[in-house]
This record gives C-alpha cells, sequence and structure tokens, in this order.
C-alpha cells in the first residue's frame, strides 16, 4: 500500500510530465519527484511500495537518476541495503545540458562551413549563435547560483 497522499501523487505525476519530454524514463521522472518530497534517504523497497512500481524499475530507475546527477546512493554501513535522496547538486545536469548545448553548436558551425548553400549556411549559423547564447545565459546563472550558495554557507 502507497504512503503517498492525493497531493503528494499530483506533484510526483507533474514532476514526471515535466521531466519526460526530455527524454527522461517517466519511472525515473516519477522516482525523481518522490525523492523531491521524501524528507529522508528511501530503500528499494519503501520507493517500490510508494510508487506502486517492481523493485527492479526502482533500481533501474535509482541508478539511471544517479547518471542524471541527479539522486545519490547512500550505503548503510554493516548491510547491503542501500538509500536514495534527491542530490542536492543539481547545478551538474546543467552544466552537462551546457556542454551538449556547445558541442550541439559546433557541429551546427562545422555543418554551416561545408555547405554551399547561403540559405543553409545562415540557418545552421543562426541556429549555432541560439545555442551558444542559451549555453552562455546557463552558465551565467549557475555562476549566480554557486556564488548565492557560497555565501549562505558563510553565514
Amino acid at each position: 500500500m502507497s504512503n503517498i497522499e492525493p497531493d503528494q501523487r499530483r506533484f510526483i505525476d507533474g514532476i514526471a510530465r515535466l521531466f519526460v519530454p526530455w527524454g527522461v524514463p517517466q519511472t525515473a521522472a516519477s522516482l525523481y519527484g518522490y525523492l523531491l518530497l521524501c524528507p529522508q534517504p528511501a530503500d528499494l523497497d519503501e520507493i517500490a511500495r510508494d510508487l506502486e512500481i517492481s523493485k527492479s524499475s526502482a533500481s533501474v530507475a535509482a541508478r539511471l537518476l544517479e547518471q542524471y546527477t541527479l539522486a545519490h546512493r547512500l550505503r548503510v554501513r554493516g548491510s547491503k541495503r542501500i538509500l536514495y535522496e534527491v542530490s542536492e547538486n543539481y547545478e551538474e545536469m546543467l552544466t552537462q545540458q551546457s556542454r551538449l548545448l556547445e558541442a550541439l553548436a559546433n557541429q551546427l558551425l562545422a555543418g554551416a562551413q561545408m555547405s554551399r548553400s547561403k540559405k543553409i549556411k545562415q540557418r545552421l549559423k543562426e541556429i549555432a549563435a541560439f545555442n551558444l547564447a542559451a549555453r552562455d545565459a546557463m552558465a551565467e546563472m549557475l555562476q549566480a547560483m554557486s556564488a548565492k550558495r557560497r555565501g549562505s554557507a558563510g553565514q
């Protein structure tokens, strides 16, 4: 029986709806929403019960969230039990997205160089410029958030 209340379920489903279009599988997206609401780390049995999924699905989803740096695992000393909690390092996923924007821009610029069509060259350069502007805006925001964190940690 799930321990999730209806308003929590709506939150979890809402997070999942936002993450699935980014390519995050439904179960992993739901698990992320769930972990955001967990006051303490949860084990796979709790996750499986509360999200009403199999333990193996919970494990796969948790490992995927670890790869995305949205969650991390904690080992219980003297036990095989593994706990998962939401990561406080949410900047890393955006840093990875920033690298992807830059790589895409570079690929588009390479395509523009090889193209013989002025129209295609212009199109690829405009899309590359857009991606680089998004990367720069993201980097600026990440720097501001990091500075804010450092400032609040010193208080």
